[in-house]
């Protein structure tokens, strides 16, 4: 996250001390900030600074640039008051840092109280509160729909005991764990890290043995405090990171590297070595068999078309090849195509010749094995590959891996449905902004796409539907009119735009590809991206006959153009690259379809769950457990 003028952040504990630095800190980048504190007084005071320091970037404010909320961190009920009176204020939170804490006021050893007054204190504040706050934070940012940072403080005595105060030292290490924990919210583009400075000349500080603190290297300068922090805020690959801040060795994350590889089940796309804990099998003993789905006869009903047959596992891999192990397969509206045989390539005549046929369109999963000339890919490397998904392993070249961070179905549904709807936008629709762009069953596993990248790029977008909730999720992801079939004509909704539509990315077919070639512009493009309506009527696939197509072409300079992605697979890479990306940072939501299925058997019940015209977002399949070895 660049620190820019008009971001807003709310400080716990910011009257003092790290707090209060930081919060001057923000403020020298022109960002909004609230003090949080239970000290009304030096509440004020720094509330006061940080506007001073805020008006050379603001001027003629209609809101101050800084507040100041009294809260006790232990009350839920001042936690809530204090993010409200954030909201009202500045519309949005952008970074959330929980800085306030205390240590325990009388040595533990001496403790005869039954700890109310003592340690159970130090734990509330320290740690009970920082995961109150945390919570609101992530529960703010996912309501805004917005990427935002959270900042934990931490401490160094969360890393290694510290015998002066074990009950401080205990709450800072439940902080550093909580917060290396909360990895995942940064697919929604919430980053939470923790910062561990040493000893800093605050008033907490002021109270430890001097000697003590000579012998750890003297205090850290708070400007070292800042550029930690203003790190982990910036650097977008931080999530989850413990940042260690000592004058012995400067800023250093936690674990070192050692550490790291001997305890930590973390992993990354940045680290080709790291295992996913409930795989660790495979890379100890695989199975002389495996299942796959295939197409033993041609024909539009997927599941008389297709049955699961065991398969030899044959190995060793061929020097360039990969063994995936799939953990989930993407569901599309086309493997009834498939099923059918209009992907086939070569005469009808020879079609016989193919079957049994591999089925499945895209997976993701772990790598189990590598041939012996792989070597920037290592067993245990989470993967994505567009290929024959329905397997539970996949044999494939080791170039046609994309190493992922984590094989989620949600990076499933950026492979063959975002890169479906990201390549014909950009690429054949020719997407600008300043555009009215329809999509058509924009709640489905593409068309979700369609409409944030329409949406993202600048357009009025136009979406259509069946049933409320789905019109209920396209209003979530931005669509500036949706129209539900069940409720409203088309036809007649589409009157609205008497200038015609710009781009319509169609995947219905059908009467609807009609209305939607009538409503289109002059110089409009319609993209083709499939005719689901089309592909289980009684004999299957019936072509439709256009009369005057050409003609109305020619009247308004249209196009209308086909897209099969495979036939653009050169534009793959930069695309997913960029989609991985818009998804990390928050930009782009992935709705995954809440229906389960699981296992190879559930494959043709997933697919007439998607025909069923029921479902909602992306439809994946989960084969997580591995086959008994044999």
């Amino acid at each position: 996250m660049e620190l820019k003028p008009g971001l807003s952040a709310l400080i716990t504990g910011g009257a003092s001390g790290i707090g209060k630095a930081l919060g001057l800190a923000l403020a020298g980048k022109g960002i909004f900030v609230t003090v949080v504190d239970f000290a009304e007084e030096k509440g004020n005071e720094v509330a006061s600074l940080v506007e001073k320091e805020n008006s050379k970037f603001h001027e003629n404010l209609k809101f101050p640039s800084a507040i100041f909320v009294k809260c006790d961190v232990t009350n839920p009920r001042d936690i809530n008051l204090a993010f409200e009176k954030h909201l009202a204020t500045y519309g949005g939170l952008d970074i959330c840092i929980n800085s306030a804490g205390i240590g325990s006021p009388v040595l533990f050893s001496e403790d005869q109280t039954d700890g109310n007054t003592t340690w159970r204190r130090t734990i509330d504040i320290n740690l009970v509160a920082v995961i109150d706050c945390t919570h609101h934070a992530i529960k703010t940012m996912q309501a805004l729909r917005k990427p935002g940072v959270i900042i934990n403080l931490g401490s160094s005595a969360g890393l290694y005991p510290l015998s002066l105060d074990p009950v401080y030292s205990g709450s800072k290490g439940g902080v550093v764990l909580f917060t290396r924990s909360l990895t995942p919210y940064k697919r929604q583009g919430i980053r939470v890290n923790v910062l561990c400075p040493e000893f800093v000349r605050t008033a907490m500080g002021e109270k430890v043995e001097p000697n003590f603190v000579s012998l750890m290297g003297g205090f850290i300068p708070m400007e070292m405090v800042v550029k930690g922090a203003f790190e982990l805020i910036t650097d977008e690959s931080r999530a989850g990171s413990c940042l260690w801040i000592s004058n012995r060795r400067g800023l250093k994350y936690w674990p070192i590297a050692t550490g790291k590889a001997k305890y930590s089940v973390r992993f990354s796309s940045s680290s080709s070595n790291n295992k996913i804990p409930f795989l660790a099998p495979l890379t100890s003993q695989l199975p002389q068999n495996f299942k796959k789905l295939v197409v033993h006869t041609l024909g539009h009903h997927f599941r008389d078309a297709t049955h699961v047959i065991s398969s030899p596992l044959k190995l060793p891999l061929e020097s360039d090849q990969v063994l995936l192990k799939v953990i989930y397969a993407g569901v599309n509206a086309a493997d009834v195509n498939f099923s059918s045989g209009l992907y086939f390539q070569g005469n009808m005549k020879n079609f016989g010749s193919l079957l049994p046929a591999d089925t499945g369109f895209e997976a993701v999963g772990v790598i189990a094995a590598v041939g012996d000339s792989v070597r920037d890919i290592k067993v245990g490397t989470p993967a994505a590959v567009l290929g024959f998904g329905y397997a539970e392993f996949i044999k494939v070249p080791s170039n046609h891996i994309l190493p992922i961070p984590r094989p989620d179905p949600e990076v499933v549904a950026l492979l063959t449905s975002g890169l479906t709807a990201s390549i014909a936008l950009e690429e054949v629709g020719q997407m600008k902004s300043g555009k009215v762009v329809l999509v058509t069953a924009a709640a489905g596993g593409t068309g979700q796409f369609a409409v944030q990248l329409s949406k993202l790029a600048g357009n009025k977008v136009v979406a259509t539907c069946g049933g409320n909730e789905k019109a209920r999720l396209l209003k979530e992801l931005g669509v500036d009119r949706v129209i539900d079939y069940n409720t409203e004509d088309v036809k007649t909704a589409l009157k609205e735009f008497p200038k015609g539509l710009d781009i319509v990315y169609e995947c219905v077919g059908g009467n609807i590809f009609d209305l939607c070639l009538n409503a289109l512009g002059i110089r409009g493009r319609l993209i083709v991206i499939g005719m689901i309506s089309q592909y289980q009527g009684k004999h299957g696939w019936m072509p439709l006959n256009y009369p005057g197509l050409v003609e109305k072409l020619l009247v308004k300079s249209q196009t209308v153009a086909g897209f099969v992605l495979f036939q653009y697979s050169h534009f793959w890479k930069e695309h997913l690259i960029r989609l991985f990306h818009l998804y990390s940072s928050g930009k782009l939501k992935v709705v995954i379809d809440p229906k389960k299925f699981s296992g190879l058997d559930t494959v043709a019940d997933a697919v007439e769950h998607l025909h069923s015209g029921k479902s909602t977002g992306k439809v994946s399949t989960n084969f997580r457990f591995q086959a008994k070895p044999n």
